[in-house]
């Protein structure tokens, strides 16, 4: 049964402030091994807990730097917590980034397959998808050259086709996709309503708040690294838009 489990998981980042120094500095600091690029930690995510279980559909809101994709990519396992723990179990499809990891030199099959197999494909279960896969893309003849002579439309395209090929039982998605025209947009949409209906349990970040509403039965509202309010849907959405609609009155009155 697919299950996240998050128990007062943190995320930080250690930034370095690089400044300029003068060669003198320079070498007086280095004979004191003092560091001539301090380090300030960040913390991305504080304390955050999260229980969700098979048919949840988990929707995370909040400004732009609230933290919502770091929380993703802490469950998805590209950011470990540094604090408290995170545990995920099920079969996992993430629709961030997609199209990091392509092989420039490779032909669109050849990335086709070594995408594939780190989403946790065989031989066996690829051989039965990789013609949908092409066809989905759309791209043709293309698929033969090397995807660095691609344009970054065809690439979100192909990535889109490889990443969506799957059956996940837990689906990520940061924000709806935009690939492709519009004639391939709509393809596009249609199959992520298939994901999102199919997947046994999902968590949507998006700035949507009527897809929140929509597809999500819960939903955590992030500031600043923290839960500000987890709950049902409309209660956390609508205080949300309250909290937002008194922070613009407060800048305008303000300016």
């Amino acid at each position: 049964m697919p299950r996240i489990q998050v128990d007062n998981a943190s995320v930080e980042f250690i930034v370095h402030k690089y400044q300029k120094v003068s060669f003198k500095e320079y070498v007086v600091r280095g004979l004191f091994r003092r560091s001539i690029n301090p380090q300030v930690r960040i913390r991305a995510l504080s304390n955050i807990n999260l229980t969700a279980t098979e048919g949840d559909r988990i929707g995370v809101i909040g400004h732009n730097g609230a933290g919502k994709s770091t929380l993703l990519k802490m469950l998805a396992g590209i950011y470990p917590p540094t604090q408290g723990r995170c545990t995920v179990h099920g079969r996992v499809c993430s629709l961030f980034d997609i199209t990091l990891g392509f092989e420039p030199d490779a032909s669109g099959w050849e990335n086709i397959v070594y995408r594939a197999y780190l989403q946790g494909e065989t031989p066996a279960t690829l051989r039965s998808k990789i013609d949908a896969i092409a066809a989905f893309s759309e791209l043709g003849e293309f698929l033969s050259l090397p995807v660095r002579n691609y344009s970054a439309g065809m690439r979100m395209r192909l990535a889109f086709s490889i990443a969506t090929a799957t059956e996940p039982e837990i689906l990520l998605i940061d924000e709806v996709l935009a690939v492709g025209d519009l004639a391939f947009q709509q393809k596009a949409r249609a199959r992520m309503r298939e994901l999102m209906s199919s997947s046994r349990l999902m968590v949507l970040v998006s700035h949507d708040l009527n897809t929140i509403r929509e597809t999500c039965n819960r939903v955590i509202w992030l500031r600043r690294g923290e839960v500000v309010m987890e709950g049902p849907s409309d209660p956390v959405v609508t205080a949300y838009v309250q909290a937002m609609a008194e922070r613009t009155k407060h800048a305008v009155q303000a300016a």
